[in-house]
């Protein structure tokens, strides 16, 4: 029930903040794994108890379920539990009545030994445990807590030096003065019982369980109109990636059953073959380009601007390879189709194509303003021809005075490879409120989107805001894993990003692209067998 999800896994604190704060509790189950030996080895330092400690963790985290809302720098996470825990601490140890010397709780143990086998091994447990404090309560705290953490954490003096916001040296000095002040005798005793009490699955699940009946903080409320639908949001990128990649394979495989029915000869044939693997080719570079660089920059923070500028250029480069690629493809079928006519006329006896001919092509009666209501290409494209153009148009090039689709679309709603308008779907994107592989508008949403305010599962970049469940940069607003601008990962950035507006037409906007993607490329692929097939 409480199993962490490993999208969670690498995300850094700010973005689990927020989204916990959205009232995932998924991501706060991670901010419990990736605390809870430190505040428990902080409770245990202190108290000298492994329930208590565990018990005051645990009561440390309810607590920062109930008040997250008030962590106002959510980079600070790790600080503001620290703080939490030691005032439940000091608090714990003014409720309770002084403690008897643990040696005495071992010679009452010793006696209860003999009852019962079965009792043996946690009565063994308990005298270690007892006697383990006993060498650790003479210690001064400053030594004792690290060690403890040391041996919680497999002997990492990394780790031990990162959770206590410690050098890597002075914890070393901390832990070799510790180590002499233990008796030697107790030593293995203390080493072996420090590392069987290390926090686990249980621990997540017992926090996990507390909350799982008390509501996101209070002030989620006030976050919801900006950032509680951020989980879902999160959700929602992964949602448009698949889409649009699934959108993509369909019509980039009726595009090719399409271009296989056009093509009269074995050379045309080939380069259907080679103009379709070129784009395959580049979009998979990119889409293995951006999740190396976002892995590199979820695990190398300091390098995290360097990273943002990477991606940056890898987005225009591909922006710039599909631009190259349609001219490329077009002008190449064009060529190769007049050679063709040239050097294999047999090749050409097919009705459909005879210059002009009525089936390359559909073109609608009815006209409005001068203009017809539908114009679509059917044939490979061939010097002679124009572009398609009419209210409704669809071809190699496409202009339409309502709707466009075709590998160059330009119309107030278009689909093509590039798409150019207003309402823009594509490989590449450009218009007021544009989706795709690469979008760039207004409004930008896709896999990586540029715009005055951008939502993308892989990268973005906005004027205003920025959200993306990889690399963001903004001026003003930014949300995700790795984000720069003025306001990150907290309320402001939420706010100006308006993920609880844009919450309420996503679904709308998967729709539009499934239909406007799939739907004419269907009906694409069909006409072109239908009028075009030898």
């Amino acid at each position: 029930m409480f199993s962490q999800r490993t999208t969670f896994e690498h995300n850094n604190d700010a973005s689990l903040v927020m989204l916990s704060l959205g009232g995932n509790r998924d991501a706060f189950c991670q901010i419990v794994k990736r605390y809870q030996t430190l505040l428990c080895s902080i409770a245990y330092a202190a108290l000298g108890d492994i329930k208590h400690s565990e018990d005051v963790a645990q009561d440390t985290f309810v607590e920062a379920w109930k008040k997250l809302d008030t962590l106002h720098n959510p980079e600070k996470l790790k600080s503001w539990l620290c703080g939490i825990v030691r005032f439940k601490i000091s608090r714990f140890r003014r409720q309770q009545p002084a403690k008897e010397q643990l040696i005495e709780d071992t010679e009452a143990l010793s006696d209860i030994a003999t009852s019962h086998t079965e009792l043996e091994t946690q009565v063994i447990s308990a005298q270690h445990h007892a006697l383990m404090w006993q060498a650790l309560h003479e210690m001064d705290e400053t030594y004792r807590e690290p060690l403890i953490l040391f041996y919680r954490e497999q002997q990492s003096v990394e780790t031990v030096a990162a959770e206590l916001d410690l050098s890597t040296d002075t914890v070393k000095q901390r832990l070799s003065r510790g180590r002499n002040l233990l008796k030697q005798a107790m030593s293995d005793v203390v080493e072996e019982a420090l590392k069987h009490s290390k926090p686990g699955a249980a621990f997540t699940v017992s926090v996990m369980t507390l909350i799982s009946g008390i509501s996101p903080p209070a002030k989620a409320a006030l976050v919801g109109t900006s950032s509680a639908k951020l989980g879902s949001v999160f959700s929602f990128t992964t949602l448009l990636t698949f889409l649009a990649v699934f959108s993509g394979f369909i019509s980039s495989f009726l595009g090719l059953r399409a271009g296989l029915d056009q093509s009269r000869t074995r050379n045309e044939r080939r380069l259907v073959f080679k103009s379709v693997a070129l784009f395959f080719c580049v979009t998979a570079l990119y889409v293995a380009g951006m999740f190396s660089l976002k892995f590199l920059a979820l695990h190398n923070l300091a390098f995290s601007r360097l990273i943002t500028g990477t991606v940056q250029i890898l987005v225009l480069s591909f922006t710039a390879a599909n631009l190259w690629l349609v001219s490329y493809m077009f002008q190449a079928m064009r060529t190769l189709r007049a050679h063709e006519r040239i050097f294999h006329p047999e090749a050409f006896t097919h009705e459909s194509d005879a210059p002009g001919s009525a089936r390359r092509e559909y073109k609608s009666r009815l006209r409005l303003l001068g203009v017809p209501l539908m114009h679509f290409q059917f044939g490979m494209p061939e010097h002679s021809d124009r572009a398609a153009y009419g209210w409704f148009a669809g071809g190699s090039h496409a202009y339409g005075l309502i709707f466009a689709w075709g590998g160059v679309a330009i119309a107030p709603v278009s689909v093509g490879i590039v798409a150019i308008g207003g309402f823009t779907v594509g490989a590449v994107g450009i218009g007021v409120i544009s989706t795709g592989t690469v979008a760039i508008g207004l409004l930008a949403f896709g896999a990586s989107a540029i715009g005055y305010k951008a939502y993308a599962s892989l990268s973005a970049t906005g004027w205003e805001s920025a959200f993306s469940n990889g690399v963001s940069l903004a001026r003003d607003a930014a949300i995700g894993p790795v984000a720069q601008a003025e306001y990150i990962n907290n309320e402001q950035a939420a706010s100006l990003t308006n993920l609880a507006d844009f919450g309420q037409v996503y679904y709308w906007l998967l729709a539009a692209i499934a239909l406007l993607v799939i739907v004419p490329a269907i009906w694409h692929a069909v006409q072109v067998r239908t009028r075009m097939k030898s």
